[in-house]
C-alpha cells in the first residue's frame, strides 16, 4: 500500500474547521488590539497636585473651552476614529478570503502546471514546479517545466531517468542540488510510495529537498489540505495587510503565524495560489495598484499610506568576490575539453571548462593560473568573465590553447573526470551558466 492515505472523518474535519476558525478569531482580536495596549502602556502619567488651601477665583467663563480641553477632544476623536477603522480591517479580515478567491477564480494565471477549474491538481506537477520555481521566478521556470514534462510525462519515468540526463535538462535553472534532490526524491516515491505522494505536509517534508514552505505548497495545492505556504509573494501581501514594520528576515516566523490565520479551511491551495498571483500582478515589491486589489479594504498598510514601504528588510551584507581561473582547450577537430565537477558542494556533479579553485584571496589566485589541465603553450583571453551566485561574485581569468590530438594531461586535470565533446554538442552537456559565460568568452575574443 502506499503512505500517506487520506483517513480523517466529515464530521471530525468540520469541527476541526470550527475549532480554527475559533483560534483565527482569537488571533485577529489579539493582533487588533496590541496597538492599544501599547499606546495605553506609553501614555504618560497625570500628575496629581495637591488642593491649594486658599480659594482661586474662576475667571474662566463657564462655557467656553481651553486650549487643553480642545486638544484633549481633538485627540480623543483622533483615537475614537482610529478604533473604528482598526475594527472595520477587522471584520473585513474575515472576508478576506472569500473576496480573494472569488477574484482569484476570474483572474488566476494560466501557468503549465496549474490545473483548469474542475480538473484534480496533478501531484506530480504541483511538486515539480515547486522545487523548480525554489529561488527562481516563474519566466524562467516555464521552459524547463515544460521540458521536464515532454522527457519524463509520470513520475515513474523521472525515477528511471539516468543522472546524467537530469543533469543535462536541468542545466541553467541553477542552484543545482535541487536537481539531486529531486531525482533522489522520484526514485523515493517510486520505491516506497508506488509512485503516490504523501498527503500530509509533515510526511511531505521528510522528502529529500522538500522543505516546511514545499510541503505545505504540495498538501495545499495538490490534495486541498489546511497548510500554510508562506513565499516572498505571500510575505508581502501578508506584511501589508496587517503593516507589519519589522523587517525580514527576522520576522518571518510572525508573518507565517498571521498567514495562518487567513487561511480557509476549505480550498486553501487555491487560496495559496490566490495570493501568489496577487503579489505577482498587484500587490508588487513597487507601486503597487491597490485601486484594483480585492483586498484593499481590509489592508492595514494601505490605510495608514505605508504599503509601499512593505515588507521591510533588514540591511544586507555585501557579497565577497572570490577569483580563479578557467582554462579552455579546443582542438583543431572542433573538440573541447570539460571536466565533471565533484559531487557535492557548489555545481557538483555539473561539468565544466575545467577551472582552479574560486578563492578570495587575489594573490593566491594568480598563483593557481600556474595549474593547467594540459600540457602547452596558453595564452591569456583579453577581458574577464564575471558571474554572481547567491553569497558571492565570481571574477575569472581565461586561458586558451589549441593542444594537439596527442596533447598530455597534467597533474592539474583530474584525467578520469575529463573527457573531450565537439563544440557542436555542447548545448546537450550539463554546463552551468557559468560555463557556457566561458566558453562564449574564449570563442568571441
Amino acid at each position: 500500500m502506499a503512505k500517506g492515505g487520506k483517513a480523517v472523518q466529515a464530521d471530525a474535519k468540520i469541527d476541526i474547521s470550527e475549532k480554527e476558525n475559533k483560534e483565527k478569531a482569537e488571533l485577529l482580536e489579539k493582533v487588533g488590539s496590541k496597538s492599544a495596549k501599547a499606546k495605553k502602556k506609553q501614555a504618560p502619567k497625570k500628575q496629581i497636585k495637591k488642593k491649594a488651601t486658599t480659594k482661586k477665583t474662576n475667571t474662566t467663563k463657564p462655557n467656553s473651552k481651553t486650549k487643553s480641553d480642545t486638544k484633549k477632544s481633538s485627540k480623543k476623536n483622533s483615537q475614537s476614529k482610529k478604533t473604528v477603522s482598526k475594527q472595520k480591517t477587522l471584520k473585513d479580515k474575515s472576508a478576506l478570503s472569500s473576496k480573494l478567491l472569488k477574484w482569484y477564480n476570474k483572474e488566476q494565471r494560466e501557468l503549465p502546471w496549474r490545473a483548469k477549474p474542475g480538473v484534480a491538481p496533478n501531484p506530480y506537477h504541483v511538486w515539480l514546479s515547486e522545487i523548480m520555481l525554489q529561488q527562481t521566478v516563474v519566466k524562467t521556470v516555464i521552459p524547463y517545466f515544460n521540458k521536464f514534462i515532454s522527457l519524463w510525462p509520470k513520475i515513474t519515468d523521472l525515477g528511471k531517468a539516468s543522472d546524467e540526463d537530469v543533469r543535462r535538462a536541468w542545466a541553467g535553472l541553477g542552484y543545482y542540488t535541487r536537481a539531486e534532490n529531486l531525482h533522489k526524491c522520484a526514485r523515493l516515491i517510486c520505491d516506497e510510495y508506488e509512485g503516490n505522494f504523501p498527503i500530509f505536509a509533515e510526511e511531505l517534508e521528510t522528502l529529500p529537498g522538500v522543505g516546511p514552505y514545499t510541503a505545505a505548497a504540495i498538501a495545499a495545492i495538490a490534495f486541498d489540505e489546511t497548510a500554510t505556504p508562506v513565499d516572498g509573494n505571500i510575505e508581502r501581501v501578508v506584511a501589508r495587510q496587517f503593516a507589519v514594520e519589522d523587517p525580514l528576515p527576522g520576522v518571518k516566523k510572525k508573518l507565517k503565524q498571521l498567514a495562518t490565520t487567513l487561511t480557509p479551511p476549505r480550498r486553501a491551495g487555491d487560496f495559496a495560489q490566490a495570493q501568489m498571483d496577487l503579489g505577482a500582478t498587484i500587490c508588487t515589491p513597487k507601486n503597487p495598484s491597490c485601486l484594483l486589489c480585492p483586498i484593499s479594504s481590509s489592508c492595514e498598510g494601505y490605510h495608514l499610506g505605508i504599503e509601499n514601504t512593505l515588507p521591510k528588510r533588514a540591511s544586507k551584507k555585501p557579497k565577497p568576490t572570490r577569483y580563479g581561473s578557467a582554462f579552455f582547450a579546443l582542438r583543431e577537430d572542433g573538440a573541447v575539453l570539460l571536466h565533471q565537477r565533484p559531487p557535492g558542494g557548489l555545481l557538483g556533479n555539473m561539468q565544466e571548462i575545467p577551472s582552479s579553485e574560486w578563492t578570495e584571496n587575489k594573490e593566491e589566485a594568480e598563483n593557481m593560473l600556474k595549474s593547467p589541465p594540459l600540457k602547452g603553450d596558453w595564452w591569456t583571453v583579453p577581458g574577464i568573465v564575471k558571474h554572481t551566485f547567491t553569497h558571492f561574485h565570481l571574477e575569472l581569468k581565461v586561458f586558451r590553447i589549441i593542444p594537439g590530438e596527442e596533447a598530455e594531461f597534467t597533474l592539474f586535470a583530474d584525467a578520469e573526470r575529463c573527457k573531450w565533446v565537439n563544440r557542436d554538442k555542447l548545448a546537450d552537456e550539463a554546463l552551468p551558466s557559468v560555463m557556457r559565460k566561458i566558453i562564449q568568452h574564449a570563442l568571441n575574443s
